[in-house]
């Protein structure tokens, strides 16, 4: 089984250069939905009606997750995806934010920050786990061999370092570009208490993926707009 994770289309607040979080009223911008129609010739499986669309409930995956499955009804809000909580950093600027001491604190030691007012990234980390899990359970439910899950640049580089078996504190080495694909395959589940023998539990098979080969931004790599 493959869990496909994507994160959502260049978005208002990527070009306005904020931070938006949770904010509901970040809309893709149209060069962002062209992304994400993009990115969906890296998913041949999204052709497959049983396979599910799991998306973080913030308006700016919603979007993604509806162009990716042709608006078929199919996406389903899965609350674990959603941004991270960024609290009183929410809208600022990402300029003004580089001046705050906690911003070193974010890139160089993740697990000791926590965003004033909001989560902290080791939370964040215990959620993006929490979404694979659950992803694993909605495709052998739905019979299906994968699923996609739609969310923020963090929560997918969450999600990564923990199938690459990274530590928290190194997760800020992957970068992940707006409408990016990303894979992780899993191996088989074990069966009637046996040990599972087919090799890792978790392999990434595809990391940061575009359809245009585009890069994230190598300054400030990652989520939060």
């Amino acid at each position: 089984m493959e869990i496909i994770l994507i994160r959502h289309g260049e978005s208002t607040a990527n070009t306005a250069g904020v931070l938006a979080g949770r904010s509901d009223d970040v809309a893709l911008t149209e060069r962002g939905r062209e992304q994400v129609a993009e990115a969906r010739a890296l998913v041949p499986e999204l052709r497959e009606p049983s396979v599910p669309v799991l998306t973080s409930p913030i308006a700016r995956c919603v979007s993604t997750a509806r162009i990716l499955a042709d608006d078929d009804g199919r996406a389903v809000v899965l609350e674990a995806l959603a941004e991270v909580d960024y609290g009183d950093w929410t809208g600022r600027s990402i300029a003004d934010l580089l001046r705050e001491e906690l911003w070193r604190t974010v890139r160089s030691v993740p697990s000791r920050a926590r965003f004033p007012g909001g989560e902290s990234l080791s939370e964040v980390y215990v959620r993006a786990r929490l979404a694979l899990a659950a992803a694993r359970v909605r495709a052998e439910e739905a019979g299906a061999g994968a699923v996609v899950l739609v969310s923020h640049g963090d929560v997918i580089k969450l999600a990564l370092a923990h199938a690459l078996g990274v530590e928290l504190d190194q997760f800020q080495r992957i970068a992940v570009a707006p409408a990016s694909v990303s894979r992780i395959l899993l191996a088989p589940a074990p069966r009637d208490g046996g040990e599972a023998v087919h090799g890792p539990p978790m392999t990434v098979t595809m990391l940061g993926a575009t359809a245009a080969g585009r890069t994230a931004q190598g300054s400030v790599p990652g989520g939060g707009r």
